[in-house]
């Protein structure tokens, strides 16, 4: 380019500038001399929504005055009266300094003092109402200060005063907050007004600079501007993709160290060679181990143990497993002999094509491994206690057996065999001679018969019915319930709720049937019931049967255990029954509030 050339230029773009200057220092102007007058509207109107706040508050004091002024007429009680005097006072004080503000003007209120003349005019003609409400008040608070149980008709004249006047009073205040509405609407349509002005000015000057400066200007430029961004786009390529790459290295940088210093601090971390020496060790396996410096020479698992048969398990554990990887529980002992167990992990690593190291990752388990250790010692303590207890279970349910076999050959013994003994003797002294004594003992016979027969049944009854067999647990448990009642002489009745008829496996069935018969049995021999419920239900999966009784009850906690050898055994035999069908036996009672024996079993 020319000298005149680059003369003409500069001269143009001093006259670009000066104009550029020019313009916004017009914008500039404008926007100031725009916010100076609308700030100052502003200023001015600031107060206008507390002036009405306070203007309408003055109604509301006005009623509250006037309310708590009538109530003093229908007062009798002093403290009640002595209240409403204070209220009178607080209420007259605060409606007289806000009426006296809205004139005056209040800097503690935010109340000017430049009232129109029109709400000068409105407050003349209040003035004289308000007086008058408000030395009827003050009179009345002075009576009250003076006598509290002052009569009423001589507050009467005062009161009348404040209720007549009361209504013009909210009236004409009810004129002079409308006033200040209005006027400072007024105020808001003249700040629009202006601000639509201002704003079409501004809008005019920024029209005119953009058809005379701003327009020209970029025309001239955007050639120029063309040629910038071409060059720029390339640059801002070149920085981005250097960007990029530093920002990846950084991020991969700062990721590997924040990673290193996260295993060092909260895993029991170490890097050791194939062959078993440590590279690196982290520092929680330092402080759990108690290792003040790392000789890179020491082998790993002399760190974690001082004994020789621990060192060699764990070193033929790593030789085994350097290449495969391995996890599993390590036990290892510190400095000071304490037993530590790891759950540990072996991980292979190939930082290079020629070499191997494997990475340590574990963590401390040894207060989780001596508790297992424990549950286990424990167990195998229950498991023999238990075994030990069937035991005695077992030979108590044979000596049972045996016991009740006698009892069946002692019955039949003692009782049957005697009354047979007794019978043929009675048949064997009848003297048919004598018709008198033979009707007797015929008589006689027919008894013994009879208490024979009855022997026989009970005597036998306890053995398996022919009823289980044939027909099943129901009509099994009917019958015995109704051969319990008649031979007992207690009200026994069984309730078929479900009306369950479906036969069972037959070791279930009998089961069943000597659980019942034992809970029942146990009713009548140490209930001392009169009445004998036995109730059965059940569901698609569950068969339950119910034992109540009205008898004494007894403290459940109480009966003796099996494995002291003392008593309960009836109820051992239950348990176990049930326990051998896979049901359960749920047991209620209470002294004096009878006995509740439930059976559920699987069907």
């Amino acid at each position: 380019m020319t000298k005149n050339g680059n003369s003409l230029d500069q001269r143009t773009f001093d006259k670009l500038s000066r104009l550029y200057i020019i313009a916004l220092s017009t914008i500039a102007l404008s926007v100031i001399v725009s916010q100076i007058l609308v700030r100052n509207h502003l200023d001015n109107q600031e107060s206008d929504s507390t002036i009405i706040n306070v203007a309408g508050r003055q109604r509301m004091l006005s009623q509250k005055l006037t309310k708590d002024v009538v109530s003093l007429s229908i007062s009798n009680d002093e403290k009640s009266r002595i209240l409403l005097k204070n209220k009178i006072r607080e209420t007259l004080n605060l409606w007289q300094i806000s009426h006296y503000s809205l004139q005056n003007g209040n800097d503690s209120l935010g109340l000017p003092k430049n009232n129109s003349e029109k709400i000068k005019n409105k407050f003349r003609a209040i003035n004289s109402v308000f007086d008058t409400i408000s030395n009827a008040s003050k009179l009345i608070v002075n009576q009250l200060d003076e006598n509290p149980a002052i009569s009423i008709d001589s507050l009467a004249s005062n009161i009348k005063k404040i209720t007549k006047n009361e209504r013009s009073f909210l009236l004409m205040m009810d004129d002079i907050v409308n006033q200040y509405d209005l006027e400072a609407e007024e105020k808001v349509d003249w700040l629009r007004k202006l601000e639509f002005s201002l704003m079409a000015l501004t809008l005019l000057i920024l029209l005119v600079e953009f058809l005379f400066i701003f327009w020209p200007t970029a025309k001239s430029v955007r050639a120029t501007l063309s040629d910038l961004l071409s060059a720029e786009k390339r640059a801002k390529k070149m920085a981005f993709d250097a960007d990029e790459l530093s920002f990846a290295k950084e991020k991969s940088i700062k990721e590997l160290r924040a990673l290193s210093h996260a295993m060092d601090e909260t895993l029991l971390f170490a890097r050791i060679s194939a062959s078993g020496n440590v590279i690196h060790i982290g520092n929680k396996f330092s402080r759990l181990f108690k290792l003040s410096k790392i000789n890179k020479e020491i082998l790993f698992w002399k760190i974690l143990s001082n004994k020789e048969s621990e060192q060699l398990l764990i070193e033929n554990l790593i030789n085994q497993n350097k290449k495969t990887g391995w996890q599993g529980e390590v036990k290892g002992t510190l400095k000071n002999d304490e037993t530590i167990w790891l759950e540990m992990s072996i991980i292979p690593y190939i930082p290079s094509e020629d070499s191997l190291e494997l990475l340590i990752i574990a963590s401390e388990i040894t207060e989780r491994k001596m508790a297992q250790l424990e549950i286990e010692r424990l167990t195998a303590i229950s498991f023999e206690e238990k075994m030990n207890q069937q035991k005695i279970i077992s030979s108590k349910i044979i000596e049972n057996q045996e016991k009740e076999q006698n009892r069946i050959a002692k019955d039949v013994h003692d009782g049957i065999g005697q009354m047979l003994t007794g019978l043929k003797y009675n048949l064997e002294s009848i003297n048919i001679n004598d018709l008198d004594k033979t009707k007797i003992k015929i008589k006689d016979l027919k008894e013994l018969t009879t208490n024979i027969i009855k022997g026989v049944r009970t005597a036998t009854f306890n053995l398996t019915p022919p009823e289980l067999s044939d027909h099943g647990i129901v009509p099994a448990i009917t019958k015995l319930t109704h051969e319990l009642g008649r031979l007992t002489s207690k009200e026994i009745i069984f309730y078929n709720k479900t009306h369950f008829n479906l036969r069972l496996d037959s070791l279930k069935e009998i089961n069943i049937y000597r659980i019942t018969q034992e809970a029942i049995n146990n009713a009548i021999k140490y209930a001392e019931s009169s009445h004998i419920l036995v109730s059965l239900s059940h569901s698609k999966k569950i068969l339950s049967i119910v034992i109540d009784d009205n008898g004494i009850g007894f403290e459940p906690s109480k009966v003796k255990k099996v494995k002291n050898g003392d008593g309960g055994m009836g109820m051992t035999f239950m348990k176990e029954r049930i326990k051998y069908i896979d049901g359960r036996m749920f047991l209620n009672s209470e002294p004096g509030k009878g006995t509740r024996v439930t059976f559920n079993i699987p069907i």
